[in-house]
């Protein structure tokens, strides 16, 4: 069968993974970098970095407001550029804070607080916006290797991007961070603007069925109270909201744990447990490929559906949990095996939810797939926000309440399995027709990496 001319192909999808890629550039710089020049060079608490990125999560529960007036506007791309314009603008007053906290540190601080709210809402406008937007027009087909491959794209983001910055600004001056900052957000900008151009069409006419006209005009009259309301009442969203809020506490609670522990409780030195952690990032993406692959075309959807890997992957990711577990009370264990299989698992459920994400966007009915977005990406951000303070609460709880270090970190590393094993059982109540599996051959016949 001919494809639809308004759905998205490769092209498409990858100039969207440009976008995310470009986002992810300016947004790594601002967590790491900048993180490390306040600390180290600036010789500040490291309390005030870890609230500036909390804070720009927190900052990102006003997703739902920002996909709500791209439904309004019916067109995400412009959206999407506001966005990065915000995030670009952003990311230079935060490096310009940084230099200012050397002089004087509480207008720096201040400066830095504005910084990071604008980083928020360029990645909520942003994000939400390109996410609605593959929703309305990905295919159910190709969703998973559509997500897998916007992903990769932004993680191969972060690596070039603090890579290239790195040596960028050796040796290290003032002068030369806010040069490459500047420099870094007007290409990012530059290359959002080119990727964008003409994406998405004057209007999406195409797109505008009789029917979704009709909903979409019915909508347009509701404010964002109302239209929240609406989806929060659908059973599917409030269901996704709650999955998407405990998988990713457990996902993020285990960031700021993992490597102290390898340290403390295994004898690794800080360069082994930055490797055990890059050996984390390697599983994620190599559970990405994996539900990528089952869901092309050449796999033919013999390997299962979406939600199956959903919730496969979070209770892999419990049991990994549970050996991590374990392994705080054994001498020898298989640590760094058991890190990959962890990883592996997290990055299956993940790339599922995603793609369960821009199904679910749009069976509410049209009219309302940017609000959903952001109620999910909000859901995530608060996920993120209480993360390591759940992560390293928990330990600093346990570590009182049990006197040592192995069974304390063996709680913490409990407590994440159960919030997995939770997870699972959350995403078994998203229903889903059995027939569809993750892909679907016969009907879309370049739904794969292999063919464009």
């Amino acid at each position: 069968m001919t494809r639809n001319t308004d759905e998205f192909g490769w092209p498409q999808i990858l100039r969207l993974g440009l976008v995310q890629a470009c986002l992810g550039a300016v947004v790594v710089v601002t967590t790491s970098t900048l993180n490390r020049v306040m600390v180290v060079e600036l010789a500040l608490p490291a309390l005030l970095p870890g609230f500036l990125v909390a804070w720009h999560y927190g900052v990102q529960m006003v997703r739902p407001r920002m996909g709500f007036g791209a439904d309004q506007g019916r067109r995400n791309t412009p959206w999407m550029l506001a966005g990065m314009a915000v995030l670009g603008i952003g990311g230079v007053l935060a490096a310009l804070a940084t230099v200012w906290m050397g002089s004087e540190r509480l207008y720096g601080a201040l400066l830095a607080f504005v910084a990071f709210s604008m980083i928020g809402l360029g990645v909520s406008a942003c994000g939400t916006s390109l996410l609605a937007l593959m929703a309305k027009r990905v295919p159910e087909a190709r969703r998973a290797p559509a997500a897998t491959a916007v992903w990769m794209m932004m993680i191969l983001g972060f690596a070039i991007t603090a890579g290239l910055v790195g040596k960028l600004i050796e040796p290290y001056s003032p002068e030369v961070l806010l040069r490459v900052s500047a420099s870094l957000s007007l290409i990012t900008l530059g290359v959002t603007a080119l990727s964008l151009w003409r994406l998405e069409g004057p209007a999406s006419v195409a797109l505008e069925t009789p029917a979704r006209v009709s909903a979409v005009h019915t909508r347009g009259t509701q404010n964002f109270r109302q239209a929240f309301a609406a989806v929060w009442d659908e059973k599917a969203a409030r269901t996704f909201t709650v999955f998407v809020f405990l998988s990713m506490l457990a996902y993020s609670a285990q960031d700021l744990v993992l490597e102290p522990y390898a340290g403390a409780v295994h004898g690794f030195s800080p360069g082994q447990t930055t490797q055990l952690s890059g050996w984390h990032h390697m599983g994620v993406l190599g559970g990405m490929v994996a539900v990528a692959w089952a869901g092309s075309a050449r796999a033919g959807g013999r390997w299962g559906t979406v939600q199956g890997w959903m919730v496969g992957g979070c209770l892999a990711s419990a049991l990994a949990t549970v050996g991590l577990s374990w392994s705080a009370l054994q001498e020898n264990w298989p640590l760094q095996l058991n890190v990959v299989v962890l990883g592996l698992a997290n990055g299956a459920f993940s790339i599922a939810a995603i793609a369960t994400m821009m199904r679910l966007a749009g069976e509410g009915g049209p009219g309302r797939e940017g609000t959903r977005m952001g109620l999910w990406g909000a859901a995530q951000a608060l996920a993120f926000c209480l993360g390591g303070l759940v992560g390293t609460g928990a330990s600093d709880l346990a570590h009182a309440l049990l006197g040592g270090q192995r069974g304390a970190y063996a709680s913490v590393f409990a407590l994440q399995a159960v919030m997995f094993a939770f997870s699972a059982v959350v995403a078994l109540r998203l229903s889903h027709p059995a027939r569809t599996a993750l892909s679907r051959s016969d009907k879309v016949p370049n739904a794969s990496f292999e063919r464009g």
